[in-house]
């Protein structure tokens, strides 16, 4: 799967595939409420994995999708644009699945709720 060695950074211990995680998934809407700013991060690998990424509305419908096949960093960041020029409402999560192989048998998946866009760490500040 991997093109090349992976660890950029000396010492830094990469883990197969069947212990990679998912750490931390973020989601901060822009200012405009029709996309979200969604960070990933994921512990040192060393074969590529896949990530299936979703936004949920508070009915359970998928508003924005998005795959990252053999992704090749440990810190992600995607911009999704809700469907039908949609904005965001208060219970919208995110979903991120990682597989390897069957992204309907994930080996990790995370939610996470979206964070107001007006909050200090917001895609649009200056922070």
């Amino acid at each position: 799967m991997t093109s090349g060695p992976l660890n950029l950074i000396p010492g830094l211990p990469l883990l197969p595939p069947d212990e990679v995680r998912i750490e931390r998934v973020r989601a901060v809407p822009y200012s405009d409420r029709r996309r979200v700013k969604v960070e990933v991060d994921i512990t040192p690998f060393r074969e590529r994995p896949n990530l299936e990424i979703a936004i949920r509305s508070d009915a359970g419908d998928m508003v924005a999708t998005a795959s990252a096949i053999d992704v090749m960093a440990f810190h992600l960041a995607f911009t999704l644009h809700l469907r039908d020029g949609g904005e965001v409402r208060p219970g919208y999560e995110v979903v991120v699945l990682l597989y390897y192989d069957d992204p309907l048998s994930p080996q990790d998946q995370r939610q996470a709720p979206l964070t107001p866009a007006d909050s200090p760490a917001g895609p649009d500040s200056s922070a």
